[in-house]
């Protein structure tokens, strides 16, 4: 089968909530100081009001940018809310003026979005709940928190693309190279890895995501080795270490356009470059630091969320 028959038959599925999409702070903090009734009032009050972009709205944009006119689509934007049916109204009149491709959705008024996850097949979910972030985590799919985005919209360099960055360790890759960081140190984590370089990683909580994004990447090659879909690894790897994952991408068919093994230097100034639409850390920190500069995500691990989380990746 056709690699545009697979996607079109298993399109790439972004669950996102009403929050990671549009900017609702102002209306959240309504809600938790004055309750559901105040905030249900002001929603309907605002009803054909238009909502601001949130964290997450660039990158859905643009991915659903990567359908044909024609045809089934390669990507399928699922909305997902806690608030009640008679409260979408509001997503779905700024969707439609936004002229945003997006027609399915679940509304639990107040209950967790967790169950609905695997029901819609989703690949990838953004959200601002950190409880529903850990519970898709934990059940297997590929998730996010996202932060609030930057307060300024960020260059547009190539309007024509998609650009999504990943951290490596415990994000695109299992953790288990971390493991060693931490139980043995630095040294034994470089050793490790140069003796393992040709050994592909085990894939991380966004490894499943990673090829599937790979096929879209596919789809939109426009000759000379470059795509729409740009995809860039930014990690604090570094020389010797640097090396598996280039043979990791390779044996699991996922070339990255762009890979930046900072070391111990900041990954903000490096994602402003790359003028990424949105990248995805592990590590509160660098979440948090690259923040300023593009839409950033906080990738929970399986663990415990109160455990410290070790600084590698």
């Amino acid at each position: 089968m056709d690699i545009r028959d697979q996607l079109r038959k298993k399109p790439l599925r972004i669950g996102i909530s009403t929050r990671a999409l549009f900017d609702l702070e102002a209306e959240h903090s309504v809600f938790v100081r004055d309750g559901v009734e105040a905030y249900a009032k002001l929603q309907r009050d605002q009803e054909k009001s238009l909502i601001k972009k949130g964290s997450g709205f660039k990158v859905v944009e643009k991915l659903l940018g990567m359908n044909d006119a024609e045809g089934e689509p390669y990507v399928e934007v699922i909305l997902l809310s806690k608030n009640s049916p008679d409260l979408s109204l509001r997503a779905f009149n700024s969707i439609k003026e936004y002229g945003l491709n997006i027609k399915h959705g679940s509304f639990t008024s107040g209950r967790t979005l967790a169950p609905f996850i695997p029901s819609w097949g989703i690949d990838l979910f953004l959200s601002n709940d950190t409880a529903d972030v850990q519970a898709a985590v934990t059940s297997g799919t590929a998730a996010a928190r996202l932060v609030n985005p930057p307060e300024v919209d960020l260059g547009t360099y190539y309007d024509e693309e998609v650009r999504i960055a990943f951290d490596g360790d415990a994000v695109v890759f299992s953790p288990e190279s971390d493991q060693i960081y931490k139980d043995k140190g630095l040294g034994a984590f470089f050793e490790h890895e140069k003796k393992n370089a040709e050994k592909p990683m085990a894939v991380g909580p966004f490894g499943n995501f990673l090829k599937k994004l790979s096929k879209l990447r596919e789809i939109h090659m426009t000759g000379g080795g470059a795509s729409k879909v740009r995809i860039g690894i930014v990690t604090a790897r570094n020389a010797p270490a640097h090396e598996r994952v280039v043979y990791t991408l390779r044996a699991w068919g996922t070339p990255a356009d762009e890979a930046h093994f900072v070391g111990t230097n900041s990954k903000a100034p490096i994602l402003q470059a790359m003028d990424a639409h949105i990248f995805f850390d592990d590590q509160e920190k660098h979440v948090l630091g690259a923040s300023s500069v593009v839409p950033a995500g906080h990738v929970p691990g399986p663990h415990n969320p109160d455990e410290p989380i070790i600084p590698a990746g």
